[in-house]
């Protein structure tokens, strides 16, 4: 069994996440800024500690990381337009994960980053999704730079359908859709198998198990 620290705790990959990671036989450690969301993380088997992604320094990172042994970053600066808070979370809180866990000793790290990160955009892309995007081009740099051993998970359109169990999953798979609780059930895959480490793949949902899936990206 396994103890996993999930920047961004409350979000809506993680929730799957918790669940999914329970099932596996590990304990999610869900890290949130608010106090409210205690109950609700709990309640999904996950044990609950604060971490404030943009006012928390690396120390404070590698802190609230202790006793852990792999980390998901997992946050996103929300939907709601703020170009900032992609700099201040996605690109900056990722790179405040980097730094804890190198600080904390801890070597395993999984990063959910999106599809076609490192792709030009077209000129008509808006301001905020070409934020959104450069942040997390900018992080997997960091990560991939970094002597973590590391993988990076980059889905394609989310959707909150129920989980089919069925992905397409590598380097070279195409844009589509994909429900949040089968992102979760991959990075729960991963986060069971090492050699899976310094791996970066598109994740959609196709016609592989999950399972079958994750064992083709070691190969």
């Amino acid at each position: 069994m396994s103890r996993i620290a999930i920047v961004g705790g409350h979000g809506k990959v993680a929730q799957h996440l918790h669940s999914a990671l329970v099932a596996r036989g590990h304990t999610p450690v869900a890290l949130v800024r608010k106090e409210e969301h205690r109950a609700e993380l709990e309640a999904l088997g996950a044990e609950v500690r604060m971490l404030d992604i943009e006012k928390n320094d690396a120390a404070g990172f590698a802190e609230a990381f202790t006793g852990t042994d792999a980390v998901v970053f997992a946050a996103g600066g929300g939907g709601d337009g703020d170009i900032e808070r992609k700099r201040t979370v996605d690109l900056e809180g990722s790179l405040k994960s980097i730094e804890g866990a190198r600080l904390a000793g801890i070597a395993r790290f999984v990063q959910v980053s999106v599809i076609g990160a490192d792709a030009p955009l077209p000129d008509d892309t808006s301001d905020v999704w070409r934020a959104y995007v450069e942040a997390k081009r900018d992080a997997d740099a960091a990560l991939r730079d970094s002597d973590l051993a590391w993988t990076i998970v980059r889905p394609g359109a989310l959707t909150d359908d129920p989980a089919t169990g069925q992905v397409a999953l590598g380097v070279e798979v195409d844009r589509g859709d994909i429900t949040r609780a089968d992102v979760a059930e991959v990075i729960a895959a991963i986060l069971g198998d090492d050699d899976t480490a310094g791996q970066q793949c598109n994740v959609v949902n196709g016609s592989a198990s999950i399972d079958e899936a994750v064992q083709a990206l070691r190969a």
